[in-house]
C-alpha cells in the first residue's frame, strides 16, 4: 500500500506539471475553466455532487478506493457499509463506493478529478456559482427537468440572492445518476479552447436521448451532503454523517475532523502527501492554517516523530563519528607505534652496524699500523722524516761528550714518542 501511494503520488505530480494551466499556481481558473470542470457533473443530485466535490480533494484515496471495489464486486447495501468501517479513507471517498461508475470515472479522470479538487479548495464559492451557470443553461435548452428520477426545483431571484436550481432524489432512498454529453445538453458550447469530456459507464449504450440515467442506487446512509446555495457553503448532515461512519464517536463536534458547524471543510490529513495547487492553499491546509485540533495534534506529532528520528539521527552520526574516530585512533597508534619499533630495531641495527663497522675500521688499523710499526718504525713518518735517515742514539758514541749528550736526548725523545698512544686512531704518531 505504501509503494502504491508513492507511486500514484509521483504520477499526480506529473500529471500537475502535464497541464498548463494547472501548473500555472499565480492564477485563479477562470470562469470558462471553471465550467469546463463542472460541466460533467453540474446535472448531478445535489447530494451526490457536495459528495463528488469533497472527495475530489482526495485524489489518491479515490484511486484506492476504485481498486477496492473493482476487488469487492459482490459487497452491496449493508455488507458494504460494514466492509467500508475498517478503511481509513475519507468518508466522502468511503460514500462513493456505493456509486462505482462515478468512482470508476474520477479515477479514469484522474487529472480532472485532482483539478476540480484544487478548484473546490481555492474557489468553492465560483465552481458553485460556475454550476448554476450550467443548470440555468441546461433548464434553458429543455435538458433539466423533473421526472420519476429527480426533483427540479428552482428558486427564483430576488434583489438580495441570485436565482438557485436545486436537483434532489425523487424518492430520497434511492439515487439515479445522469449519464449525459455535455457539449450538447448544455446547448452549444461557448468555450472552444476549454472543451468538457463526457464519458460514460463501461457496457453502456447511449439512449437515442443525449441524456438519460444510470440504474436507480439504493444509498441508505450513503449521502449526508448538501449546499447552502445563497451562502457557497457545501453542508453535512450530522444524523446522516455518524449513521454512515458508524466506527465513530457520536459526539459530532469533537470526532469529525471535515465538519465545522455544519459547513463541511477539507482535512489536509487525508491528502495523502499530494501537493496543493497554489501557494495560498498549500499554506493554508498544508502549514495548519485550517485551525482544526485534530489536525494540530497530527502535525505535532508529526514534529515529534521528526524531532526523534533527528535525534536518533544525530546519536547515529555520533556514535560513527566516535567509532570511526576511535578506530581511527586506534589504526594510528597502531601504526605510530609500529613506525617507532621499525625505527628503533632500526636505529639499534644502524647503531650496532655503526659501532661494528667502525670496530672493524678500526681494528685492522690498529693491527696493520702496529705490526708496521714494529716492524719498521720509520713508516707512517713525514716524507721530509724519510728523507733524512733517522740516527741510532748510539751512535757517535765515540764523538766528544757533546755529542754524546745530544745523541741521548735525542734518543730519550724518540723513546717517548713512540710510546705515546695517538688520540683514538689506536695507532702511533710521530712527530
Amino acid at each position: 500500500m505504501k509503494a502504491l501511494r508513492l507511486f500514484l503520488v509521483a504520477v499526480l505530480a506529473m500529471l500537475a506539471l502535464a497541464h498548463p494551466a494547472w501548473a500555472d499556481d499565480a492564477k485563479p481558473f477562470k470562469p470558462d475553466e471553471l465550467e469546463q470542470l463542472v460541466a460533467p457533473i453540474a446535472l448531478y443530485p445535489d447530494s451526490l455532487l457536495a459528495q463528488v466535490m469533497m472527495a475530489s480533494t482526495y485524489p489518491l484515496e479515490i484511486v484506492e478506493a476504485e481498486r477496492w471495489v473493482k476487488n469487492n464486486p459482490n459487497l452491496k447495501d449493508k455488507a458494504l457499509d460494514d466492509a467500508l468501517q475498517s478503511q481509513s479513507w475519507d468518508a466522502s471517498v468511503k460514500s462513493l463506493a456505493a456509486f462505482p461508475q462515478v468512482l470508476q470515472m474520477m479515477n479514469d479522470k484522474l487529472d480532472w478529478t485532482q483539478r476540480l479538487g484544487d478548484a473546490v479548495l481555492a474557489q468553492q464559492a465560483d465552481v458553485m456559482s460556475a454550476v448554476q451557470r450550467l443548470r440555468t443553461k441546461a433548464q434553458a435548452e429543455g435538458n433539466l427537468k423533473s421526472s420519476k428520477e429527480q426533483t427540479v426545483t428552482v428558486v427564483q431571484a430576488t434583489a438580495q440572492q441570485p436565482q438557485v436550481i436545486t436537483i434532489e432524489p425523487a424518492q430520497p432512498q434511492v439515487v439515479y445518476v445522469p449519464t449525459y454529453n455535455p457539449t450538447v445538453v448544455y446547448g452549444p458550447w461557448p468555450y472552444p479552447a476549454y472543451q468538457p469530456f463526457y464519458w460514460y459507464p463501461p457496457g453502456y449504450t447511449a439512449a437515442a436521448s443525449f441524456f438519460s440515467f444510470t440504474a436507480g442506487v439504493a444509498v441508505g446512509a450513503a449521502l449526508w451532503g448538501n449546499f447552502d446555495w445563497h451562502h457557497d457553503d457545501i453542508n453535512i448532515n450530522v444524523n446522516r454523517y455518524n449513521d454512515f461512519n458508524r466506527n465513530v464517536n457520536r459526539n459530532f463536534n469533537n470526532v469529525n475532523n471535515n465538519v465545522r458547524n455544519n459547513n463541511w471543510q477539507h482535512d489536509p490529513g487525508h491528502r495523502g502527501g499530494v501537493q496543493y495547487r497554489d501557494n495560498a492553499t498549500q499554506q493554508r491546509f498544508a502549514h495548519g492554517g485550517r485551525g482544526n485540533a485534530n489536525t494540530a495534534q497530527n502535525r505535532d506529532a508529526f514534529r515529534g516523530r521528526a524531532d526523534a528520528q533527528r535525534q536518533n539521527l544525530g546519536n547515529v552520526d555520533r556514535g560513527t563519528l566516535q567509532q570511526r574516530d576511535g578506530n581511527q585512533a586506534r589504526q594510528a597508534g597502531n601504526l605510530d607505534r609500529g613506525q617507532n619499533r621499525q625505527s628503533g630495531n632500526l636505529d639499534r641495527g644502524q647503531g650496532r652496524d655503526a659501532q661494528q663497522q667502525r670496530a672493524n675500521t678500526n681494528r685492522p688499523a690498529q693491527q696493520h699500523t702496529g705490526n708496521l710499526d714494529r716492524q719498521n718504525p720509520n713508516r707512517g713518518a713525514t716524507p721530509q722524516r724519510q728523507a733524512q735517515p733517522r740516527e741510532n742514539a748510539f751512535q757517535g758514541v765515540d764523538r766528544g761528550g757533546s755529542a754524546s749528550r745530544a745523541a741521548a736526548s735525542r734518543g730519550a725523545s724518540s723513546r717517548a714518542n713512540i710510546q705515546r698512544p695517538a688520540g683514538g686512531g689506536g695507532g702511533f704518531h710521530r712527530r
